[in-house]
């Protein structure tokens, strides 16, 4: 099992002691700086977001530009897009192809391309785009271009969400034959069709290993069938858990109690108004309460939450092992936890934790993409 860091740039207003526009600078460098950290640490991936208009929920737009400045500043770790939003109004195909192969080049093959549609109508109706459903379609018609647009030199489409002339789409992916593809997921039915398509899965819906069992059955089941988009299959399921990693215990515990985790939630609520919605959940501007002590405690024993020592962490991980997870995200930027509290917890869980479940220094995705180079003659 490996492990990646998710940088969202959660910048909210009135939780931390800076005006907003300082927060968001503040936040960004934090988010580069935690990749660093990561990237020293056995981490093996790093993701960031691509959400528009989300104020305080994400700052993070132009992902597109901050990938490849932490791409120079680190060494080891695999920079992500989670995601890539493919959807033509959003970014045009063929500019999302340029995109991901200068990535690779300027990674060294470290760019993992993790897609999606985007799942609110703030963003898409800021983009022109009046129903979410045709989100759908559009996706369906672009994700198997990107292999037809780096495999040949004259590519032209003719569809229902794009066109384009007989081009050469330049650069090509610099490792061959590309880099991973992945796709944001949570539901049955998006696990069973990435599965099919041979995409990774980046579930950022958290949950405990009971419930992300069933889910992960669904995904191993249908890429056992699969018809991959790409040049090869990407047999990944990443999920995302609650993380905090102190050496002491209820120091962990009372961060989360006060780390602005619910006023996060309540704003993820407001903005992704395409994910169903739980009961209990409060309609904006009214929020959730942060979690108390003993909520914290039974999240814990739940599985829902990794917080604690490196031990404890350990003990909750090896659940998620077992029903077959093959990454697990941990966002700890997603707070207002001070950025040494977060550098703290991404240097122990990577030197405590982390050996006990992944010993293999290659990434899964960089010997998927070899094993396919070697197959296909490249």
């Amino acid at each position: 099992m490996e492990f990646g860091l998710f940088a969202g740039g959660f910048v909210p207003k009135g939780l931390w002691d800076l005006d907003p526009h300082q927060a968001e600078h503040e936040r960004i460098m934090s988010e580069v700086r935690l990749a660093q950290a990561a990237d020293r640490n056995n981490w093996k991936y790093w993701w960031t977001t691509e959400h528009h208009f989300l104020d305080e929920y994400s700052h993070i737009s132009a992902n597109e530009v901050l990938l490849p400045y932490v791409a120079a500043l680190t060494d080891r770790i695999h920079i992500g897009s989670g995601i890539f939003n493919i959807t033509p109004p959003v970014n045009h195909p063929a500019r999302t192809a340029e995109r991901v192969a200068m990535l690779d080049h300027l990674s060294n093959g470290r760019f993992e391309f993790g897609t999606g549609r985007g799942s609110s109508t703030t963003e898409q109706g800021g983009f022109g785009i009046d129903d979410p459903d045709l989100t759908k379609g559009m996706y369906d018609e672009v994700i198997g271009e990107f292999r037809k647009m780096w495999a040949t030199t004259d590519y032209s489409h003719d569809g229902e969400f794009f066109s384009m002339p007989t081009r050469n789409v330049l650069p090509k992916p610099w490792v061959k034959p590309h880099p991973p593809l992945w796709v944001a997921a949570g539901n049955p039915g998006t696990f069973d069709k990435a599965g099919k398509m041979g995409l990774g899965v980046l579930c950022f819906t958290a949950g405990n290993p009971a419930s992300m069992a069933p889910l992960i059955e669904i995904y191993k089941n249908a890429i056992a069938e699969a018809e991959p988009v790409g040049d090869f299959i990407n047999d990944n399921v990443a999920i995302v858990s609650q993380f905090l990693c102190l050496e002491d215990g209820d120091a962990a515990r009372d961060w989360v109690t006060h780390g602005g985790t619910a006023y996060h939630n309540s704003l993820l609520f407001r903005y992704l108004d395409t994910f169903p919605r739980p009961k209990g959940i409060p309609a904006w501007p009214e929020v959730l309460p942060e979690p108390t002590r003993a909520e914290i405690d039974k999240r814990i024993e739940q599985n829902i939450s990794v917080v604690g020592t490196p031990d404890e962490c350990i003990e909750a991980l090896t659940k998620f092992e077992a029903v077959g997870c093959d990454q697990i995200l941990m966002g700890p930027s997603s707070t207002t936890w001070p950025h040494d509290v977060m550098e703290e917890a991404v240097e122990l869980f990577g030197n405590k934790v982390i050996p006990h479940f992944d010993t293999d220094p290659e990434h899964s995705t960089s010997r998927y993409r070899s094993e396919a180079a070697e197959r296909l003659g490249l």
